[in-house]
């Protein structure tokens, strides 16, 4: 990676009021007419393409040692959404709440949820400008101070409003330290296990929250002492991440340098991004305007987000289906129900494995690509979840919905569960790699990917609602036959797109200068320009 600008160091002269440097000494300085003077604008750019503090450049042993350390911290956050939901009965026993006509016990993940799709899309741009390392300690802190009146809620409305905080911290967190895989990882080969890693992070951490903490009611006197404990686990580790959450970020550390060449030399040093950033109030209204744009005019964003969505959905659904099944059918105690989403995890372990084959493929791809020959074909990001969805997500869910009978035993819907699991992995990171692949060359990546992770998150909040009226009403086969229906027909959007993907994305206005610039870079690169 290299700066922005820093191909082209004769751009800018003396005489223009603008140079370019690399490194953090003024001698280092590129004009082509003259010396700097005390008045030029001069911009910093990285010391030549072997620079040690470039993330890039870092020795594979500390890539890895920040990735872990990030991954870690995503899967432990992500605890908080669902493990609320293994207390739903005590929490309405105290607060006087009432499922009869409507699943209440549910606002609390409701709420989590709600708030990381209002949190990612209003505050994120801001995270980007604090930098990986302070916005993470920011966030944390106050994800930390809002788990405190979660454990000493006396009310179910302060219960539910601080829920709503800690879950837009919380995707804050993951967005914030998963740009530490972009930063420090420079090539698709390089970036695809760490993706893979933080997106089964990520699922298994909402996920494990339940079995986690379901022995919490069984043990401990009280469902406050699931709150008490998390605040020992991540009021112990915030030391560790203070130290190892690292800056990873190549326009903040830009900056700081040039902060202090300000100070040591008189001269105007900037980084790009001081010079080029737009007021802030500008940004937030782009980042809340542009995303629901794209989904509402971009038919292959549309389409992805409600397949990815639907997926990412029924983990959260599943913390309100298993415990109407296992209940029904085995007579099980809600902890021992929240325990069986454990089975939703191993699916999510073995679909990671299998976006290992996802990415040889998509790599692979680049021998045939006509379109931009040399580069791999994005569609070719969706063949292994396709099998993932339809055997997965639609093939689990019938086999959750037709052994769901008390002569059968547990282990035949938890195995429905596993293929489910294994499924959503599948999608969701085909759909995040994609929707990247897709908007990258135009610029909308940002602003594409905040639309499918808000619409996730949306989706999260409010399908398990309807957990209780389907179950009810059509019975435990018919209601996740029901959802499998609804996995069929959108588990044919990955197959329209591997057969018209190139015809969508050739008629985006967003991505057609994408698609341009691309073929320009192809084209430079063979006849040796570049």
């Amino acid at each position: 990676m290299s700066g922005v600008g820093l191909e082209s160091p004769n751009i800018s002269t003396a005489r223009t009021s603008r140079a370019y440097i690399y490194g953090d000494e003024g001698d280092k300085a590129t004009t082509t007419q003259a010396p700097l003077s005390k008045d030029d604008t001069v911009i910093l750019g990285w010391n030549g393409p072997h620079d040690a503090e470039n993330p890039v450049n870092w020795s594979k042993g500390h890539k890895w040692l920040v990735t872990s350390t990030a991954l870690f911290a995503t899967q432990i956050v992500c605890w908080n959404g669902t493990s609320v939901a293994a207390a739903a009965l005590e929490i309405n026993a105290e607060f006087n709440i009432s499922d009869a006509i409507f699943p209440h016990s549910y606002w609390p993940v409701c709420s989590w949820t709600f708030g990381g799709a209002v949190f990612v899309v209003l505050l994120l741009p801001i995270m980007e400008d604090v930098g990986v390392r302070w916005g993470f300690r920011i966030a944390y802190i106050f994800f930390l101070l809002m788990i405190i009146p979660q454990a000493v809620a006396t009310n179910f409305e302060t219960l539910v409003i601080t829920r709503f905080l800690s879950g837009g911290c919380v995707s804050l967190l993951a967005n914030t330290i998963a740009s530490v895989i972009a930063d420090v990882w420079e090539t698709d080969e390089e970036r695809s296990i760490p993706v893979g890693l933080y997106i089964l992070m990520y699922l298994a951490g909402n996920t494990l929250g339940l079995p986690i903490f379901g022995g919490v009611t069984q043990y401990l006197p009280t469902w406050r002492w699931i709150f008490y404990i998390q605040l020992i686990i991540y009021g112990s580790l915030l030391p560790f991440f203070w130290y190892f959450i690292q800056e990873t970020r190549s326009s903040v550390i830009l900056r700081r340098r040039a902060k202090h060449l300000r100070k040591t030399t008189g001269q105007k040093i900037y980084a790009e991004a001081d010079l080029d950033a737009p007021p802030i109030l500008q940004v937030l209204a782009k980042s809340a305007s542009r995303p629901l744009y794209l989904l509402c005019t971009e038919p292959l964003l549309i389409a992805n987000t409600l397949w990815s969505s639907f997926c990412f959905g029924t983990v959260f659904l599943f913390t309100q289906s298993t415990a109407i099944v296992f209940t029904s059918l085995y007579e099980w105690e809600e902890y021992s129900v929240a325990y069986v989403n454990g089975a939703v995890v191993i699916g999510e372990i073995i679909g990671w494995v299998a976006t290992l084959l996802s990415t040889k493929l998509y790599l692979a791809s680049a021998s045939r690509n006509t379109e931009c020959p040399g580069k791999p074909i994005p569609e070719a990001r969706l063949y292994v979840s396709i099998f993932g969805s339809f055997f997965g997500v639609v093939g689990g869910m019938f086999v959750y919905a037709w052994t769901s009978y008390p002569n059968i035993p547990w282990i035949a819907p938890a195995i429905g569960l596993a293929m489910v699991g294994f499924g959503i992995q599948t999608v969701v990171s085909a759909v995040a790699d994609y929707i990247l692949d897709a908007y990258a060359a135009s610029g909308y990546a940002a602003s594409a990917v905040s639309a499918c992770a808000a619409g996730e998150s949306l989706t999260a909040a409010f399908l398990p609602f309807a957990a209780n009226a389907m179950y009810g009403r059509l019975g435990l086969q018919w209601a996740s036959t029901l959802l499998a229906f609804l996995a069929i027909m959108l588990s044919m959007a990955p197959v329209v797109f591997v057969w018209k993907g190139r015809t969508f994305r050739e008629r985006s206005p967003f991505m057609q200068a994408g698609v341009a610039l691309a073929k320009a870079s192809t084209q430079s690169t063979e006849e040796g320009i570049v």
